[in-house]
């Protein structure tokens, strides 16, 4: 997307979590960012700024592409202060960033007034909560630089999470909420990837509006070219996303999607996932709910068929009573794992 961007005239920057790879071709600035201020792993100590968790200790902070101390500084902190700098250097010219907010990736590291704020809730929600109000003020800090250099209204903002909480032991096995769905970080269940997202652009797009359907963070790609009326660059494969932008403007009500796929991993274990419509069907399904769904159905044969009309908390499988329209999602993602190799 950057890239795409960069082609337009746009200044580029990426500000927080990379984790897209440490080889020179990997690295921010092969993929279009002119200015970026990042740690390049999966998450970082807050304040040190180390990698803890994989072989020998490790800092791993870097401005456009050198490595940086700000030992003892906060990090999110440092986000904001970073691309409030971009931002005003850029204010009389196009300027995309991705601000790739770490936090609430563990370690969970929320400011003492609001684990204050939080005292009676039970660990480690507490935790939880505390890092989210802490992330929810640097947002807002954001939010106001914006406002005080006079783009709100020219400016199109995305806000949107990546997946589902996460329940592994650095997270404290927990601490989010999937709310009635089943699932978290690492599952295919939606508690694993549904996700909300917000776009605002004043005066553009219709404003506290509520969009039900479903849409893929690929589209992103596509929607925003769309919005800021520049063309998509050739890619290798095509473009994976479709623009929601008539979505968006009201001139349709329906989604752009017949299917949509997911996967996570190779081989004959990887988790997979094909929807039409409200029909599901995940193949080697993981459920890393905490504490588990009581009563929820387990897979048969690998696969789980679940219906998301009839039931969101994908507690029950269908796949014994609709065989015939397992076999034809089955199909369908056999074809896209397919095609996606060629």
């Amino acid at each position: 997307m950057a890239e795409m961007f960069r082609a337009a005239g746009y200044a580029t920057a990426i500000v927080g979590k990379w984790h897209l790879g440490h080889a020179p071709d990997e690295r921010p600035r092969a993929q279009g960012f002119e200015r970026s201020f990042v740690h390049r792993g999966g998450c970082i100590d807050n304040w040190s700024h180390f990698f803890y968790w994989q072989g020998p200790n490790r800092h791993d902070l870097h401005r456009n592409g050198e490595e940086v101390f700000h030992d003892g500084e906060f990090f999110p902190d440092l986000m904001v202060r970073e691309a409030a700098e971009f931002m005003t250097a850029n204010q009389d010219s196009p300027f995309f960033i991705y601000f790739a907010i770490n936090c609430p990736h563990y370690p969970y590291q929320g400011e003492p007034h609001w684990l204050e704020h939080y005292g009676e809730t039970p660990h480690p929600r507490r935790l939880y909560n505390a890092f989210m109000s802490t992330i929810d003020a640097r947002i807002g800090d954001l939010m106001r630089h914006l406002d005080e250099l006079g783009l709100r209204g020219d400016t199109v903002v995305v806000f949107q999470s990546d997946h589902g909480h996460s329940t592994e032991e650095r997270a404290h096995f927990g601490g989010g909420s999937s709310g009635p769905y089943r699932g978290a970080k690492f599952s295919l269940f939606e508690g694993g990837i549904r996700v909300p997202a917000v776009i605002s652009w004043p005066g553009e797009l219709p404003e506290g509006e509520v969009c039900d359907e479903l849409a893929h963070s690929c589209d992103w790609l596509p929607t925003l070219a769309a919005l800021a009326g520049i063309g998509l660059l050739e890619q290798p494969g095509g473009i994976d996303g479709i623009s929601l932008a008539p979505l968006l403007r009201g001139e349709t009500d329906a989604t752009p999607h017949e299917l949509v796929h997911w996967q996570t991993g190779t081989g004959e274990r990887a988790q997979w996932a094909v929807r039409d419509g409200d029909w599901k069907l995940i193949g080697n399904a993981r459920d890393t709910s905490n504490p588990p769904v009581p009563g929820a159905a387990k897979p048969q044969r690998g696969l789980f068929l679940a219906n998301l009309a009839e039931d969101i908390g994908e507690r029950r499988n269908y796949l014994g009573a609709e065989p015939e329209r397992a076999e034809r999602l089955l199909e369908a993602h056999r074809r896209w794992a397919a095609s996606a190799t060629e």
